[in-house]
């Protein structure tokens, strides 16, 4: 296969990059604690903490845990928003030589007790608007330890006005009970009496287990390396290279962290890129609110925004927009979902620098391919296979099909993970013989080596940029005493790129769409629940008896 991409790198992008460079992701956040010690890594409500304040606080907490006998290779879920406490945690997590297991917060009790048990985690870090969530089902898991954490924790003197305001005004912390917790001050607090125990770690050991649904509806812990985390970060680094050789005058790099850290996309360009780069990163816990957004960004020179296209839209739409200071905004990378084309030529327009669209999956830590940031104009494409990385488009039976044809985008690099967590038939899945992982997408590679997507050979729904699949949410729906048969497939929409949509056979005459909005809220997190229900006499079906999905989202049924 000849790599035609590599003509279209701009100057300055290696085709190749060392992830031998770090034994480990500890590795690199070290390295950075002490390059950067004085420096500001992260914000949040107005408080800032530095490299050096970093470094302890997640020594602190990593000893806490080693105090308590936790076995290296153990999981810990991290269940929180974009707080201060979020940065620490996984920092001490990595360090202290165990497995992070990204947790939604909004999750469900059913949703977080499946991945609780699927990953045998042992320990928990939850804010504690979330607590309630996880007393539901904690007895069911194997979870011994619990950090409970506040918004004000690492606030100082505010914080006891912020938790008062959290919990009685506004009312965001429910009722929980969950004994023998500890929480996140007390854990610093002992954690600083011990002594933290530096762990040795190597490219293959696990670092991250990053949970993504599967074709069977049934969510998989994609197995992340220290060598596939590593290199994600050094190939978005030397991407991103070109736009910050154009800005010498920049000293330290200012991220927005909006979008959540425990989804793959901000994790590694938003977190561990800003740590390897000395940067700041902003984080913001509640990005739906644009305008408070905007407000904690007063006194900011953003450079870096990543985001998807709704928060993109959603801030060109929002009054305050031009409050925004974008004079050193040199990348606004996009992933998770599609760019629309009249969100990037209004975005250009404002503010003078494109959105550099670029694609990628759980799977592949998340970055696979990224449009050059030299780029001025949008071109409906996501972008060039980054460095080191081999994008190659298949037909069924695994040949690579002609330039301008289209097949399966399949993925090969330093990026791709090691496998499914205890699921060696999924893995076998989606694994070619000669080491490229199988998107799942269908897409076309041009002659200048630019890949298109057009179609999802699977047939999941991506709202927002989280993947939704169709047969979990049928099963929660096909639960209800008045559901006879049902589908779920994905249509447009303007906000979130895609929706749920249901098609439902009913049992029960008197079945209305209210009643099966108000049975998934229970079951679904937000995103996963179905915005539209059309009721049908029947379902089209294959010979075989399978409802199918794809006559229903194309209207031919």
């Amino acid at each position: 296969m000849q790599k035609i991409w590599l003509k279209s790198y701009p100057p300055g992008v290696p085709a190749e990059i060392d992830p031998a460079q770090y034994a480990s992701v500890a590795g690199l956040l070290e390295e950075s604690f002490s390059l950067h010690r004085d420096k500001p890594a992260f914000a949040c409500m107005g408080k800032q903490i530095t490299y050096g304040e970093l470094d302890e606080l997640s020594r602190r907490l990593a000893a806490w845990f080693q105090a308590k006998g936790i076995e290296r290779g153990a999981r810990v879920a991290l269940m929180m928003p974009n707080v201060l406490q979020y940065p620490i945690a996984l920092a001490a997590v990595l360090r202290a030589g165990y497995v992070v297991v990204n947790v939604n917060p909004l999750y469900t009790p059913r949703e977080l007790e499946y991945q609780m048990k699927d990953s045998g985690a042992q320990a928990l870090i939850v804010l504690e608007n979330f607590a309630v969530t996880v007393q539901a089902v904690i007895r069911n898991t194997s979870v011994k330890h619990v950090i409970v954490a506040t918004m004000g924790d690492l606030l100082g003197l505010k914080g006891h006005v912020v938790n008062y305001v959290v919990r009685r005004v506004k009312k965001m912390v429910p009722a929980w009970s969950l004994p023998g917790h500890v929480t996140f001050n007390a854990a610093l607090a002992a954690g600083a009496r011990e002594s933290f125990k530096p762990v040795q770690q190597g490219p293959d050991d696990i670092a991250f287990l990053q949970y993504t649904g599967g074709t069977t509806g049934v969510s998989k812990g994609a197995t992340l390396t220290h060598r596939n985390l590593i290199a994600n970060v050094l190939q978005s680094a030397a991407w991103h290279e070109p736009a910050r050789a154009a800005r010498p005058d920049i000293k330290q790099s200012v991220t927005l962290v909006a979008l959540p850290l425990y989804h793959v996309f901000a994790l590694t360009v938003c977190g561990l890129l800003t740590i390897r780069q000395g940067g700041l990163g902003v984080l913001i816990p509640n990005p739906r609110d644009i305008g408070g957004m905007i407000k904690a960004l007063q006194g900011y020179k953003i450079t870096t925004l990543p985001a998807v296209n709704t928060l993109f839209n959603a801030m060109l739409n929002h009054p305050d927009f031009d409050k925004l200071d974008l004079s050193n905004l040199t990348v606004a990378n996009a992933g998770g979902m599609a760019v629309q084309k009249a969100v990037a030529e209004r975005w250009f327009e404002r503010t003078g620098t494109p959105i550099i669209e670029g694609y990628g999956l759980s799977e592949t830590s998340p970055s696979a391919t990224c449009n050059p940031v030299t780029a001025t104009e949008y071109n409906g494409t996501i972008g060039l296979p980054l460095s080191s990385t081999e994008v190659s488009i298949r037909d069924d039976d695994g040949n690579e099909v002609p330039l301008g044809q289209p097949g399966e985008v399949c993925i090969r690099g330093p990026q791709v993970m090691a496998g499914y967590w205890n699921r060696p038939d999924e893995t076998a899945k989606v694994m070619t013989a000669d080491g490229f992982l199988r998107s799942g997408d269908i897409g076309q590679m041009d002659e200048r080596g630019f890949v298109k997507i057009v179609d999802r050979k699977k047939d999941m729904i991506l709202v927002s940029g989280f993947n939704v699949y169709p047969n979990e949410v049928e099963d929660v729906v096909a639960k209800h005493p008045g559901v006879f048969e049902v589908a779920a497939v994905g249509v447009p929409d303007p906000q979130s790129g895609e929706a749920v949509k249901l098609f439902v056979v009913k049992k029960d005459e008197t079945l209305t769409d209210a009643d099966i909005i108000a049975f998934c809220k229970d079951q679904l997190t937000p995103y996963k629940r179905p915005r539209i229900v059309e009721f049908r006499k029947e379902l089209p079906k294959s010979n075989v008896g399978k409802i199918l999905r794809r006559e229903l989202r194309d209207g031919r049924a």
